[in-house]
């Protein structure tokens, strides 16, 4: 696993060992970021250069490191799995991402309180458990997700996904094992 492009290109990251973490594939983080610097809901300019991203269910804190390392001002990394938490910011350390990558052990069901909305919210929530409308419900109701977000989910690529009540499903792809959800405010 590395990062992809920008300032951190091909840089390695760790994942702790055992299989509680998966994180996003390279080609799946890449095509996504690819939409989110390009694609249709790209058109005013890069959705991730200035943004103040958020990354729930973090793991590897791999996507938050990748918009930082294209151009995000701020990330924070939420995920109440100690070794994650532990290997997120083991690759923060490593990228010298500290100052603007903030890491938090929490269940992103019942988050803290936010100090900034995110523009940008990157999810990789476990796959089959249901989890990504409840935790942008909750993630919304603690303030994480500002008005005008971009809001990205990846679920396994046979799981159903509907819009929470006041987001609008905006697209959907299909990569792989993963499928790939863009979401804004209704």
């Amino acid at each position: 696993m590395r990062i992809v492009a920008g300032a951190h290109r091909s840089r390695p990251l760790i994942a702790p060992p055992g299989l509680e973490t998966r994180p996003t594939a390279d080609r799946t983080r890449q095509a996504l970021f690819n939409l989110l610097e390009h694609g249709r809901l790209a058109a005013d300019g890069s959705r991730v250069a200035g943004a103040v991203v958020l990354d729930a269910f973090a793991g590897t804190g791999a996507m938050a490191l990748e918009a930082l390392s294209r151009g995000a001002a701020h990330a924070t990394a939420i995920d109440d799995d100690p070794a994650a938490i532990a290997a997120c910011r083991q690759n923060a350390a490593a990228l010298g991402e500290t100052e603007r990558m903030r890491v938090i052990q929490a269940d992103v069901l019942r988050p803290p309180p936010a100090t900034t909305p995110a523009d940008l919210v990157l999810m990789d929530p476990p796959y089959g458990r249901d989890l990504p409308a409840p935790a942008i419900a909750a993630l919304d109701t603690a303030g994480w997700i500002a008005t005008d977000a971009l809001v990205a989910v990846e679920t396994g690529a046979k799981e159903r996904f509907e819009a929470p009540d006041g987001f609008v499903l905006e697209d959907a792809r299909r990569y792989g094992r993963a499928k790939i959800w863009l979401l804004t405010r209704a």
